[in-house]
């Protein structure tokens, strides 16, 4: 079966390492603050100016003062820190963040990335991803593999407007973990259930496939 939302916050909460600093971005990114391992320190930065990014609030813990950049509430751990938008984004600018994890609408085989605008679409802005993909080198993109028509999102060469160009090694989609080298998605692992060949049948870019492809561990 493909990932769920929360299962795909999981798998990506596997790749934190103690002392991290890390960013997440609106969406599925954002749920990654409730699966941190027990006993890791991670700090999660928010751009909007906050170091130090706890689980979701529950209604006794809920402060509607405190929240991340896509206005959803949040909590502040021991030795949170905050600051303005701007030393933020001297932070990200400045290469200070371990690893990012970004939604996305495509991503192409040359590492390239499109999330911030569907002509046509109301357009809310960019957001910080512009930053985020040229300051920083370890980023996660997650995403679903295709769209409600069934569509590939992972192609050859990506169509809407671009946030950055090739700037993007790995992705997590619902239906696979997947590396970006050499012109070419590189299949690493797939969701319990997933047939390798559903993943080949919806992707349109250049997949490499090697002999076995592990099912993902929680």
């Amino acid at each position: 079966m493909a990932l769920t939302r929360e299962q795909l916050a999981q798998r990506v909460a596997k790749e934190l390492q103690d002392g991290f600093y890390v960013n997440l971005g609106i969406g599925i990114p954002t749920l990654v603050a409730n699966y941190i391992p027990q006993g890791m320190q991670v700090m999660l930065q928010s751009e909007n100016g906050l170091l130090g990014m706890g689980e979701f609030p529950t209604e006794e813990t809920i402060d509607a003062d405190l929240i991340n950049a896509g206005k959803q509430t949040v909590t502040a751990v021991d030795g949170a820190s905050f600051f303005s938008s701007a030393e933020s984004f001297a932070m990200i600018r400045g290469g200070h963040v371990d690893l990012t994890v970004l939604g996305a609408f495509e991503v192409d085989v040359n590492g390239s990335i499109a999330s911030w605008m569907i002509p046509g679409k109301l357009i809310k802005g960019m957001g910080g991803a512009m930053d985020l993909v040229a300051g920083a080198d370890n980023i996660i993109v997650t995403m679903m593999h295709a769209d409600k028509q069934g569509n590939s999102k992972l192609l050859p060469v990506c169509e809407l407007p671009l946030t950055g160009y090739g700037c993007i090694k790995r992705v997590l989609t619902d239906l696979a973990f997947i590396e970006i080298k050499d012109g070419a998605f590189h299949l690493l692992e797939r969701a319990p259930g997933v047939s390798v060949d559903e993943i080949i049948a919806k992707t349109a870019g250049k997949l490499v496939v090697p002999e076995h492809v592990p099912e993902m561990v929680f």
